[in-house]
């Protein structure tokens, strides 16, 4: 940043006379040579004011500004660069990596090193953008293939070293510019001190006072076209020139009215960068509008003196210009600043949430891929925000960047974990593949099925196998599975004529037994019914939409005539009891049934075995207590109850163990 210090000697009236005037302290006014002084002690503030201390001269001092962010540093830039504004606009991004190479060659070669920085760091930003696009897009085509990551080389990319030779290049020119630039700085710095020394010697002159002043004239405008000097030497230089100035003006009395002429210039030039200063409050942007407005402060330090009724009143104008643009500029870095610091705190709580998820310890493909796409979802949004301050950027960046290769790390970490795994996976789903085509040709339709479906419960327990072999083993299996059920499926198509034959014989018999009439004889009448369960019994299977209707019908018909037989209760249900028995024997469902009341009589005969223990133990303690008499007899009639049912269960259980045997 250049710090720019104005010094505006002002006029001093010269007395009329005719020809040259020694000047003394009565007829010439002096005037002190002008120090800039700062009186803002803010370092980011640009400041321009009036030095007090002088009436006859005007002092601006323009401070650089101390900011902490890199993106602001590269804005206030105070490079040489010439820019080409016309050739800004050209949108490299829909370049391929090929054609940035061209235009970075052309660029280097036919363009001024000093004109072409801008273009330069787009094209080398577009490149390496497609670049890294590509190497990633090769690695995770390398790991899909099943290539290990670590084991993933860069290929060689001719565009990537023809760019980097060229970026080389480039920074030699402009190395090499910049050294030139400065050795002409120096000659320039040699040249206007020895036009300062050469404006002391007019003093010495004894030429006539028309010469002297146009000689002096001429070193004047010798002086200002001269280029640009080093930084470090601007002050020094130009407080030189403007006493070297002083003193001529003190020495040779010019006639009036040349001088006021000559200040009449300087007024008008000065009127036109305060217009020009004023302008620039409207420029949109604030950085260009502060370097130029550095440009109109050293065009100003350079005019020289005005009339002086109107040294305040253009002062001020000037001032009043510069305090504005002065205060828009620091309240932009004051906003960039608080921005900066609300995309850090966006960007911490964006490693927070990236840090969280690369704590969790996922246990299945889904939990890796939701959180896997979790963690570019923070990525894609880490995009969209913009720089935090200069201090916190990189460290917040590489925390963020810590816990997405820590996530990633430990997915890869876990997916060789488990490659063994799906191998070991893939041998036994393949063995189950062979068994299941082993069986797909059998006509044991009950057991097969069986088996079948042993096979496919197994298959459901064994975990994954490799992406790249799932699909086509479970088709195997299945195409295996598919075959023998679909052979089950014709033959049993082919015997539903014989079930619509065994519902018609089932719906005679249901009729016959409705039709049945109890006689006198008991026993006879409990044969009768028998032989109804019999029969149905022998009567194959019926199409399995009819099966529960006549099912219904039969037990419906048999129950009705068992109720009305004329015996005891208990006899009455054991005797059905025991039909039921019988119809087992033919009937598996019934069995099936039958099995699990077992089952259920087993449980309650050890229940009710328990409750007596507990009430017989009970009734030695009813006998210590009021009122025990009738408690007690309640607990033996429960007893009696339980024993009398345990019997009854166990007389049922030998029925149904009799059927196996």
């Amino acid at each position: 940043m250049i710090t720019n210090e104005l010094n505006d000697p002002m006029d001093q009236n010269l007395e009329k006379g005719e020809g040259i005037v020694v000047p003394s302290d009565e007829n010439v006014e002096r005037i002190e040579p002008v120090t800039a002084r700062n009186v803002d002690d803010n370092p980011n503030h640009v400041t321009a004011q009036q030095d007090d201390a002088a009436d006859d001269s005007t002092s601006i001092v323009l401070q650089p500004l101390d900011l902490d962010d890199e993106q602001v540093e590269d804005e206030l830039d105070e490079d040489t660069d010439e820019t080409d504004e016309s050739e800004l606009q050209v949108d490299y991004s829909t370049l391929s990596k090929e054609e940035l190479v061209q235009s970075l060659k052309e660029l280097i070669h036919h363009k001024p090193v000093q004109s072409i920085k801008l273009r330069v760091e787009s094209i080398k930003s577009n490149f390496y953008r497609k670049y890294r696009a590509e190497i990633e897009k090769l690695r995770k085509e390398f790991v899909e293939a099943g290539g290990d990551i670590e084991q993933f080389t860069l290929p060689d990319d001719n565009a990537e070293i023809q760019i980097k030779e060229l970026l080389k290049l480039y920074r030699e020119k402009r190395a090499q510019y910049n050294a030139q630039l400065e050795q002409e700085k120096q000659k320039n710095l040699e040249a206007k001190t020895q036009i300062i020394e050469q404006i002391k010697e007019l003093i010495n002159s004894n030429e006539p006072v028309e010469s002297i002043y146009n000689e002096f004239r001429v070193l004047q405008k010798k002086f200002m076209e001269v280029g640009p000097v080093p930084q470090s030497n601007l002050n020094d230089l130009w407080n030189s020139y403007h006493h070297a100035v002083q003193q001529f003006y003190d020495f040779v009395k010019i006639s009036k009215e040349l001088r006021e002429l000559d200040f009449k210039k300087n007024l008008e030039s000065k009127i036109k960068l305060c217009e020009q200063a004023e302008e620039l409050i409207l420029e949109p942007s604030v950085i260009s509008a502060f370097k130029k407005l550095q440009k109109l402060h050293e065009q100003w330090r350079e005019i020289g003196p005005v009339p002086r009724d109107n040294q305040n009143e253009i002062w001020e104008r000037f001032r009043e210009a510069t305090a504005k643009i002065n205060k828009k500029h620091q309240e932009h870095f004051e906003n960039l600043r608080e921005q900066q610091k609300k995309n850090l705190e966006a960007k911490i709580t964006l490693c927070e949430k990236a840090e969280e998820i690369a704590g969790r310890t996922p246990q299945s493909n889904k939990e890796w891929d939701q959180l896997s796409k979790e963690i570019i979802e923070l990525q894609k949004i880490w995009k969209t925000i913009g720089f935090a301050t200069k201090k916190e950027n990189n460290k917040v960046y590489e925390r963020f960047r810590s816990a997405c290769d820590t996530f990633f790390n430990s997915k890869r970490e876990y997916y060789q974990d488990i490659k063994e795994v799906q191998l070991n996976n893939l041998q036994l789903k393949t063995e189950l593949c062979i068994q299941a085509e082993a069986m797909k040709d059998s006509t044991d339709w009950k057991k097969t099925t069986e088996d079948l479906i042993k096979l496919q419960k197994r298959w459901k327990e064994i975990g994954s196998v490799p992406r790249k072999q799932s699909d086509e083993l479970w088709k195997r299996f299945r195409a295996a599975c598919d075959y023998f059920f679909e052979q089950k499926s014709k033959h049993y198509s082919s015997i539903d004529n014989n079930y619509e034959v065994n519902l018609k014989a089932k719906e005679t018999l249901i009729t016959e037994v409705e039709a049945f009439k109890l006689g006198e004889n008991a026993e006879e009448n409990l044969n009768a019914l028998k032989d109804f369960q019999r029969r149905w019994a022998e009567i194959g299977f019926v199409p399995i939409k009819n099966k529960e209707d006549v099912q219904k019908r039969f037990r419906a018909a048999i129950s009705k005539h068992f109720e009305k037989l004329n015996f005891e209760e208990e006899k009455n249900r054991m005797q059905y009891f025991q039909s039921r028995v019988e119809e087992a024997k033919s009937n598996p469902r019934v069995m099936s049934k039958l099995r699990q009341d077992r089952e259920k009589m087993f449980n309650r005969m050890r229940l009710l075995e328990n409750d007596i223990s507990v009430w017989e133990n009970n009734i030695g303690f009813f006998a210590k207590t009021k009122n025990a008499e009738s408690m007690i007899k309640e607990v033996e009639r429960k007893i009696q109850a339980a024993r009398e049912e345990i019997a009854q269960l166990r007389e049922k259980i030998k029925l149904i163990d009799s059927i196996d045997k």
